[in-house]
């Protein structure tokens, strides 16, 4: 129906949904900054080495911002790894209409250490805005994407209000950064207060400021440590020295199989391709990843590619004696731990498997190599033909005025894997606030203001989708 315009006397439509949840969002953001902000000097860290007591004030604060827009069941929750209590998360409830789906909307309140001070050019735990960005630990990843859905789910409420049926679950997560080690515990506990249709990870990063992503694919992730031993003990290197190389050359030479000439993983047994569908420019990239003039990229393929589909390897800790703490002793042991992450489709313990074997072919002047694995996570691959996904993609566009990326994340979420396992039937949408120069878990973390106002824009829209019964059209 349309109603007269009394200054005009023509036919005035109310407007779209999609414009008054812009001018909603847009008319609530100060707010919603200024709860970002408040999150952002709160320190919890998911670490034993940090207050524990820091992160139940995270948890509470989260608890509080997530009543203030309608929830009542909203409780925090943890559950005990091996005796120690893990992270407290919070999940909040709010029940489906009848005939509506439910959408899960997920996060995480933990935040990395703040590492170097004098590396920050402002306090790492005081929020503060220059050039349009918000810096400070945590202000990108993950708290941002926790104010994406109470800004979102806000601004949905106020415009639909009682016609709003879809069930919204919040879980905020409180231990991601440490490796979410009661992650799957947790949800096989609380799998039935869980499940949902959809689900929305807001934990990933945009294409660049100006483009959104729907973040398709993720790498997953085995990570290990390689021992080198030569010799029972240390010895004088002048005495002993020649006939016998020390521990950490050996260990170098080792870690030096595990790339060809071009920089390509060369450890048999792993697979990639060379399939992106997207253009990542050379300088771009080089600008966004902060390579140094003259540093040659390595492997080959397209950026894309290298980047989404392919192995990618690092050593990311050695243990070895830092240069003030040396002598001139052969040193008898060395170790690194490596981080190998891996293209989607890959078997994370074949991969494990087809690490221990080469450094165990490639063991140097017949020294012991020790392989210890660590840690796995499955790849991920979405289907973007899933009307949840075709649904965030109309909502990406609307929100940023661009045709969004369907991208790919060289980082893995082995989480992920977990949701996958135990809601085969619901959708996962991988969504991000974050754009290349966020530098999260970096020294100086920062959110791109105009961005995170599209991503809870975005969202909204989602969730309008959703409701007006998106996910059953065809």
């Amino acid at each position: 129906m349309t109603s007269l315009n009394p200054s005009t006397d023509r036919p005035h439509h109310p407007p779209r949904v999609g414009d008054r949840l812009r001018a909603t969002v847009d008319a609530s953001f100060p707010r919603i900054v200024e709860q970002l902000s408040s999150l952002v000097g709160i320190q919890g860290i998911a670490w034993d080495a940090f207050d524990a007591r820091e992160l139940d004030r995270s948890a509470e604060a989260v608890a509080d911002l997530i009543r203030g827009v309608g929830f009542d069941d909203v409780r925090i929750l943890r559950i005990d790894n091996d005796g120690t209590p893990g992270g407290p998360a919070v999940v909040a409830r709010r029940a489906a209409a009848e005939g509506q789906p439910t959408v899960l909307l997920y996060a995480h309140h933990d935040v990395q250490p703040p590492g170097d001070p004098a590396l920050w050019e402002s306090e790492p735990f005081v929020a503060t805005e220059r050039n349009g960005r918000l810096y400070g630990r945590g202000a990108a990843d993950d708290k941002a994407g926790i104010m994406a859905h109470v800004g979102a789910v806000a601004a949905i409420t106020e415009v639909l209000g009682e016609t709003f049926g879809v069930g919204v679950t919040l879980f905020i997560e409180g231990e991601e950064e440490a490796g979410s080690p009661t992650f799957r515990s947790f949800l096989e506990t609380y799998r039935e207060d869980l499940r949902a249709d959809v689900i929305v990870v807001a934990d990933s990063s945009n294409w660049k400021v100006g483009v959104p992503a729907l973040t398709t694919s993720l790498r997953g992730l085995v990570d290990g440590t390689i021992e080198v031993q030569v010799l029972d003990h240390a010895v004088h290197s002048g005495m002993f020295g020649g006939p016998v190389l020390d521990a950490p050359t050996l260990l170098a030479r080792l870690i030096a199989t595990l790339h060809d000439d071009a920089g390509d993983v060369a450890i048999a047994g792993l697979h990639g391709g060379d399939h992106a569908s997207v253009d990542y420019d050379e300088d771009d990239f080089r600008a966004d990843a902060s390579v140094l003039d003259g540093v040659r990229l390595a492997g080959t393929g397209s950026i894309a590619s290298r980047l989404w589909h392919k192995p990618a390897l690092s050593v990311i800790g050695m243990d070895i004696p830092s240069v003030a703490l040396s002598s001139n002793t052969l040193i008898p042991r060395a170790r690194a731990k490596f981080s190998l992450r891996l293209a989607p489709g890959q078997d994370p313990g074949a991969a494990m498997d087809a690490v221990r074997a080469h450094v165990e072919a490639h063991a140097p002047f017949g020294a012991r190599v020790t392989f210890t694995p660590g840690e796995t996570g499955s790849p991920f691959l979405t289907d973007t033909t899933e009307p949840a996904s075709r649904l965030a993609l109309s909502a990406l566009e609307e929100a940023w005025g661009v045709r969004p990326v369907e991208a790919g994340m060289g980082g893995s979420i082995p989480f992920i894997a977990d949701l996958t396992e135990l809601f085969p039937s619901a959708q996962i949408l991988i969504t991000g606030v974050e754009d290349p120069d966020s530098r999260a878990h970096s020294a100086n973390e920062s959110l791109h203001l105009d961005e995170f106002r599209k991503a809870v824009l975005a969202e909204a829209i989602l969730l309008a989708g959703i409701n007006d019964g998106g996910l059953d059209r065809d």
